[in-house]
């Protein structure tokens, strides 16, 4: 590709993000019935509100336009519920919010303070109720860990914005013991194998379940997170044996007869016992399938160390971390269901006091409410929403 063809996508990709941008300059009003949608970064106003924001830190649009934007997905009571993650409700504004500041300016401060307490309590909440369901020995679900709706993609979050947070210990520490092994009805599976189907639901060709080994829904989403954080110093007890482990069994099932190395979408219960998985054909090229997203969560835990550049000096350059490297595949180490002596913090961040755990008391709608009791639920949930509504 010379320099003209290039230069020349990278001005139709511009004018097709300036068009973008453009038809999605003005919120409109959405029903009462749906408002609820407006915190999503999948289909709601929070993820229209990150295009406006990336276009406000360089220039191109005003912050005007973010402040719309922020206004709309903060428009109904923000979700605290066990349902919620990265993609929706208080984890999603969070994101969010912490977009606009990434220059260092203390844009919405009080209601992201707000915010950040309440993601940290529902980390707690969902990591207890996770840690429960290894020590009865079940089979979990999408929801409990994967990317998009379970604990990787909070995780992800935390690790990007607040990595200091006692609560990325935790998940961390869940998330190596997701990689123990799991012994239901004679068979031994990966501690991630989950009782549907991809689909999350029961059906005739998923007879058991099935292991996922997508970015998105699958254990290569944890893998991920589990590299960052090593690559950021971050580590808890039994880290390196849990990314070993997990590598280990994607080259169980990596298929090397092609142009390319391959792995399969899933392995069910059949193709487990058989040791053949079926591959009709060669997978398209995507983030949450496929090769791209499968490879390159293997080789992130051999990439240097990182620490992310500030927005505002680019490039400087990031403080040094001791390299470290996944040790042989070994049977992970359950760590502990806190960041307690097993967890290595950033280097130079303090240490944090463990959030409190509100317990989650529903409110009149279908989600649980930003607050720890049933007199607040309402009245905290509205202070948050009033504080981003407010001029940044």
């Amino acid at each position: 590709m010379t320099a003209t063809t290039r230069a020349m996508q990278a001005a139709a990709v511009a004018a097709a993000a300036e068009q973008a941008a453009w038809h999605l300059a003005r919120p409109e009003p959405v029903p009462g019935d749906q408002r609820w949608r407006a915190q999503s970064l999948f289909t709601g106003a929070a993820g229209i509100a990150l295009l406006h924001i990336e276009r406000a830190h360089t220039g191109l649009a005003s912050w005007q336009t973010a402040h719309a934007w922020i206004t709309a997905a903060a428009s109904a009571e923000i979700s605290a519920a066990a349902d919620s993650g990265l993609h929706f409700g208080a984890t999603a504004l969070s994101f969010t919010l912490h977009a606009a500041h990434a220059d260092g300016t203390a844009r919405y401060a009080t209601a992201l303070a707000s915010l950040d307490r309440h993601v940290a309590a529902l980390t707690h909440r969902r990591v207890d109720a996770a840690q429960a369901r290894i020590d009865r020995g079940d089979p979990p679900a999408f929801a409990e860990y994967d990317l998009l709706h379970g604990l990787t993609g909070i995780g992800a979050h935390l690790l990007h914005n607040t990595p200091s947070s006692d609560a990325l210990g935790r998940i961390l520490g869940y998330l190596v013991r997701l990689t123990a092994p799991l012994r239901i009805d004679g068979d031994t599976l990966p501690g991630w194998w989950v009782g549907h189907d991809p689909q999350r639901t029961h059906s005739a060709g998923f007879p058991g379940g099935h292991a996922n080994l997508g970015i998105a829904h699958g254990i290569t989403g944890p893998l991920a997170l589990l590299a960052h954080a090593l690559r950021r110093g971050i580590v808890v007890d039994g880290h390196h044996e849990a990314i070993a482990a997990i590598c280990a069994w994607l080259d169980t099932w990596r298929n090397d007869t092609g142009a390319a190395p391959a792995w399969p979408r899933w392995i069910t219960r059949e193709q487990l016992r058989t040791g053949r998985p079926s591959r009709p054909g060669p997978l398209r090229p995507s983030w949450c399938y496929g090769t791209p997203g499968i490879a390159r969560a293997q080789q992130w835990p051999h990439s240097p160390p990182t620490t992310p550049p500030a927005r505002t000096s680019p490039s400087t350059p990031s403080p040094a971390v001791s390299p470290t490297r996944p040790s042989s595949p070994a049977s992970p180490t359950p760590a502990s269901a806190t960041a307690g002596p097993g967890y290595t913090r950033p280097p130079g961040t303090p240490p944090v006091t463990p959030a409190h755990r509100p317990s989650a008391t529903p409110c009149h709608t279908s989600h649980t409410c930003l607050s720890g009791t049933a007199t607040r639920d309402t009245a905290t949930a509205q202070g948050s929403s009033k504080a981003m509504r407010a001029s940044p």
